[in-house]
């Protein structure tokens, strides 16, 4: 379900990795379906749950979701 009537109650995720002169970076993120906006990011590198929590972490602190908040991973 990609239509959402406002924000922070559908998040997804995503990890990519870039290539770097010092070896793989590993970006976690969370976007809000809403807005398509960027909420919590991480970076590492090494993909770890950690960094996946670290994005995660982040958004729910610069946000603070209502309960209900629907978070969908494709779990990669």
């Amino acid at each position: 379900q990609f239509d959402v009537a406002a924000p922070d109650q559908v998040w997804t995720t995503d990890i990519t990795y870039i290539p770097t002169r010092e070896g793989w970076l590993y970006l976690a993120v969370v976007m809000d379906l809403y807005s398509r906006v960027i909420v919590g990011w991480a970076m590492d590198g090494r993909m770890t749950r950690e960094l996946v929590m670290d994005a995660l972490r982040m958004a729910r602190f610069r946000r603070k979701p209502a309960p209900g908040l629907l978070h969908h991973s494709d779990r990669g």
